[in-house]
């Protein structure tokens, strides 16, 4: 079944018996610029994009929840009166590890039954997991009737938390933050030390952004996102800073001149730091409506997560080059975690079919295979449905 609400609340009455009491909905995204800043206390700009993880609710009269997915992948099931912790399957620990959170905070949950579907590619750098997690707070919130006794920034810290207790992946907070702020036209400024927010014009009917999927899945939990985060800290403690948010990228090469950082420390504050001045000359290019300095930052986003952090792969790098002085294109890049999944192109409107077949095209030759590419614009981020 796909993503309307129709058909999960007919998915759901034929799993459960009886007819669902509401939907919620939370998007995934897209990080327009600012890749692996936010556990570096830096700033990102995401937008959430039309893409989306539905949940149906109903609650249930003994005090527990379970939790399916209309993907098929297994039922899980935590008692609200015991020590809800990690299990199997493991796609559903990232909601249950909502529902721990949620218990934490001393706030009322009831027992319920949800089925999850959702369209946002997994693995894909979109952030299926983020929605997964906020589409899950909300139907528990739901069904207990608390819609509005947690949101906005703590939920996004529950939702944080809930990634790193119970599905083992050290995320920063951009993901969580923009499924639950997201406003349809916007992209969101998120400055991840203070949780101040920006809401940014994202809205000229002109320009589009394409969205294009290696299927190259990665898995952040596996290692690579952790030593990365690791080795910024490293840096950080090295140069007796908080966070590489409170380095410049003058002391970033006086660093690296002297001495005082070498080898990958140095490679990723290299892009930490510059990434974080990308991300608010973007902001002005986007305010300014400088589409072609906006592409110019983007090309310089790619190439140092590429070179300095090390976390593109060949099939991003070719879509980046299948887009790059194309005319209509006005910048390219990967999105999200890297190891794989999307690249992002911002292009003019009226060639964004064009531009979309050619790269696909282009990605065929090389792999034996078509990218699957979509357009997207900022969405609203996560609400209620029915």
């Amino acid at each position: 079944m796909g993503t309307d609400t129709d058909g999960l609340k007919a998915a759901f009455e034929a799993a459960y018996g009886r007819p669902a009491a509401g939907v919620v909905r939370a998007p995934g995204r897209v990080n327009l610029i600012g890749e692996h800043t936010d556990y570096n206390d830096g700033f990102v700009l995401p937008i959430a994009i039309d893409r989306q993880t539905l949940g149906a609710w109903a609650p249930r009269e003994v005090r527990q929840v379970t939790f399916r997915s209309a993907q098929g992948a297994g039922e899980a099931t935590i008692d609200l009166d015991g020590q809800i912790a990690p299990g199997e399957p493991k796609w559903a620990n990232y909601a249950t590890g909502v529902a721990a959170g949620l218990a934490a905070r001393n706030l009322p949950l009831v027992g319920c039954d949800v089925l999850f579907a959702s369209n946002v590619p997994i693995g894909g750098g979109l952030s299926s997991s983020a929605s997964l997690e906020v589409a899950t707070a909300k139907a528990l919130l739901a069904a207990a009737g608390t819609l509005d006794a947690i949101s906005g920034r703590d939920l996004a810290l529950v939702c944080q938390k809930a990634e790193h207790d119970f599905a083992g992946a050290p995320c920063g907070i951009m993901d969580q933050s923009i499924a639950i702020l997201g406003q349809a036209g916007r992209a969101l400024l998120l400055d991840c030390r203070s949780g101040e927010t920006k809401q940014i014009p994202f809205d000229d009917p002109d320009v589009v952004l394409l969205v294009a999927d290696t299927q190259v899945k990665h898995e952040i939990s596996d290692g690579g996102y952790a030593a990365r985060r690791s080795q910024c800290e490293s840096a950080a403690a090295t140069l007796g800073i908080a966070a590489l948010r409170d380095a410049d990228v003058a002391r970033i090469d006086a660093a690296g001149t002297d001495g005082t950082l070498a080898g990958k420390e140095l490679m990723r504050a290299r892009h930490v730091v510059g990434e974080i001045a990308r991300t608010l000359d973007a902001v002005e290019a986007l305010k300014a409506g400088d589409y072609a300095r906006f592409g110019e930052l983007m090309y310089g986003s790619h190439e140092a997560l590429r070179n300095d952090y090390e976390v593109s792969c060949e099939e991003l790098d070719a879509i980046v080059e299948l887009a790059r002085g194309r005319e209509g294109v006005y910048g390219a890049r990967m999105t999200g975690g890297g190891f794989g999944g999307c690249a992002i192109v911002l292009a003019g409107a009226d060639r964004a079919e064009e531009i979309a077949n050619a790269i696909a095209d282009g990605f065929e030759q090389r792999y034996g295979r078509r990218c699957p590419i979509f357009a997207t614009r900022a969405a609203d981020g996560a609400s209620v449905l029915a």
